[in-house]
């Protein structure tokens, strides 16, 4: 009997895949009204919502398609993507607010939580080889 059951890296990914793909429509859809209790101005909000939605699909689809051969590269713009919004909320080079700071360092906490749970999952389906 065959296992059908999607690898957890699958999972994982599908999981990171739909969380940014609804939240980037989240985004692009409330950034007017985010302008005022985050700071994060309202061309930068649809910019990242847009681009979240782009990224979504890309990661369900790689979910499909062959998560384990692209598995590093969505571990390392994650990784990159956490790193940024860590940079953009602490650097002043946005007018955030504190509650905007807070916003962009729960989002990262978030990004390099799905890198960790990629990296892993990744990792466990490696083939061990014994010398």
């Amino acid at each position: 009997m065959t296992d059908t059951r999607p690898s957890p890296l699958a999972t994982v990914l599908r999981v990171d895949g739909w969380s940014t793909a609804l939240f980037g429509v989240a985004l692009t859809v409330s950034a007017p009204l985010l302008r005022a209790p985050l700071g994060l101005p309202t061309p930068l909000s649809l910019l990242f919502g847009v681009v979240m939605v782009a990224g979504g699909a890309a990661l369900l689809t790689i979910a499909r398609r062959g998560p384990h051969r692209y598995a590093r590269p969505v571990v390392a713009v994650n990784a990159a993507s956490a790193l940024g919004m860590t940079v953009l909320a602490c650097s002043g080079l946005l007018p955030l607010t504190g509650l905007g700071i807070a916003f962009l360092l729960a989002g990262a906490a978030l990004v390099a939580t799905y890198a960790a749970l990629e990296l892993r999952a990744a990792a466990l389906a490696e083939p061990v080889t014994v010398c």
